[in-house]
């Protein structure tokens, strides 16, 4: 069996790695490979979209020529994972708390609406105030 990982963005080497340790725990052949051009897709028995920033894997998905071809092996029955900002890409529709609806790219293969964390944009997603000491 082999197993995709989309390695365009995020917690790419995570996944690979989860991949490789619940394959020797369940005593199981499995071969983790990188997907980051269209072709690749025919190649996977199965696929993960890690977390990351949602809109950068979109963006970066559709500048790869990858929108599309991820949206149709999905629909053609390919066995897909999203993880945080993967599940947020495989949604057919996202609000950002902050800013509302948002245009970002989407694969629309999982009939969900993600709200977007609380704080918003990556930028804005951790505020502290901090004391320093001499």
């Amino acid at each position: 069996m082999k197993a995709g990982v989309l390695a365009l963005q995020g917690d790419v080497e995570e996944h690979r790695e989860a991949f490789r340790r619940a394959a020797e725990e369940l005593g199981v052949s499995l071969e983790v490979v990188y997907v980051k051009r269209p072709a690749q897709l025919k190649e996977v028995d199965v696929l993960v979209i890690p977390g990351g920033e949602s809109t950068t894997i979109g963006l970066l998905a559709r500048r790869a020529g990858l929108l599309e071809p991820l949206r149709d092996a999905v629909k053609s029955g390919l066995p897909t994972l999203g993880t945080c900002a993967g599940a947020v890409l495989m949604s057919s529709d996202v609000v950002d708390a902050v800013v509302g609806r948002t245009d970002q790219p989407l694969l629309g293969v999982l009939e969900a609406a993600v709200v977007r964390n609380a704080f918003g944009r990556q930028r804005e997603s951790f505020e502290a105030d901090l004391q320093l000491e001499d």
